[in-house]
């Protein structure tokens, strides 16, 4: 279930900020593969850039890695 979110808070970080919330639970482990976009899109009714800029803010932190084609997938622990 979705975390609830502050009036103000735009809905790309609540998006970014429950992605991370379940990583730290271990609900999403290093190399797991996220939902579809379109899956994100139900889950926290809202658009797809919505959810594309979410997924490429936690890309650019190193939360995530994208493959075209292939979906997108928390990032594995180091060696």
């Amino acid at each position: 279930m979705p975390a609830p979110a502050s009036p103000a808070e735009p809905v790309y970080r609540r998006v970014m900020r429950d992605v991370e919330a379940k990583i730290a639970s271990g609900e999403l482990r290093p190399g797991d593969q996220l939902p579809s976009i379109s899956q994100l899109r139900e889950q926290y009714k809202c658009s797809a850039p919505t959810i594309k800029q979410a997924l490429a803010r936690l890309q650019e932190r190193g939360v995530l890695q994208g493959h075209q084609g292939r979906g997108v997938y928390v990032t594995p622990a180091p060696d």
